[in-house]
């Protein structure tokens, strides 16, 4: 197995893709955990971890291969965090003041968005609804890096170059977000053109977050940093702490989360190109 996906990286990212988003699509579709009151597609990512965890086994490699090893973990899970925390305090602090400056009443809210049993969105502000946001991303963040960051670029750059395999890595996890615009399109959410123009930013954003966290992972030698940034992007700004005006909650969301990366993907970007040439 491990001889294989020597020879035939791209191969085997490809399939491995192919079928994790082919699970990812029947829970999207089909099952719709999210709209249960677990609240979060859950199902697709514990697969996904278990066929990686599947695949590494066969192959013979070890986690710690893939970027999840034990040094320097605590250190750059702290760093990572703190990239989010300042970039994010950024975004934050220009999403109130456009809204202020539109006359705007603006406070905070922390709570944990979800749906009753009536599938109406619901504020849970439980200890318990906090305690599964955080294990749940935790799962999402455990899978996307494992497979996204850690196996596809290892074995796709030990073949061809690290570049090639950024940007491969990057254009797959752009695609595994296309499911959501489709969703809202076949549910009447979203007219097609809008439809077209959320999965082009899905893919764009998405895009752009992957090449971000494939550097730190080429920086730093491990998933850590990367992993940590995913977490609070995924944990506090897109699912607990929210901006609230008497038009309702978020509605610049998409316009926080954007700008916060841009910032940090530049950040890291420059890092990158000053450090490239002991990389």
């Amino acid at each position: 197995m491990k001889k294989y996906i020597k020879e035939k990286p791209i191969i085997i990212c490809c399939l491995l893709f192919v079928i994790c988003l082919w699970v990812r699509s029947i829970e999207y579709f089909v099952i719709r955990t999210d709209e249960t009151v677990i609240g979060e597609n859950l199902i697709h990512k514990v697969f996904g971890l278990i066929l990686l965890f599947a695949v590494l086994r066969a192959a013979n490699i070890k986690w710690s291969e893939i970027g999840f090893g034990k040094q320097g973990m605590l250190k750059n899970t702290l760093r990572g965090l703190l990239l989010s925390i300042i970039c994010f305090s950024v975004s934050y602090g220009m999403e109130i003041i456009l809204l202020t400056t539109q006359g705007k009443a603006v406070h905070m809210e922390l709570y944990i968005s979800g749906f009753s049993l009536t599938g109406i969105a619901v504020k849970n502000t439980g200890a318990l609804f906090f305690l599964l946001c955080i294990v749940f991303n935790f799962i999402n963040v455990w899978m996307e890096e494992g497979l996204f960051r850690g196996f596809f670029i290892k074995v796709i750059s030990d073949k061809y170059s690290f570049p090639k395999a950024n940007v491969g890595a990057a254009l797959l996890f752009g695609v595994w977000h296309f499911v959501m615009p489709i969703r809202s399109f076949f549910g009447g959410e979203l007219e097609f053109g809008q439809m077209l123009l959320m999965a082009a930013g899905y893919i764009v954003l998405s895009g752009l977050m992957s090449i971000k966290w494939g550097l730190l992972y080429r920086m730093t030698g491990t998933l850590w940093l990367g992993a940590a940034d995913h977490f609070f992007n995924n944990t506090v700004a897109a699912n607990m702490l929210h901006v609230v005006t008497s038009g309702g909650a978020d509605e610049m969301q998409i316009v926080r989360i954007m700008l916060a990366q841009v910032i940090s993907f530049t950040f890291v970007v420059v890092i990158y190109l000053l450090n490239k040439r002991d990389l």
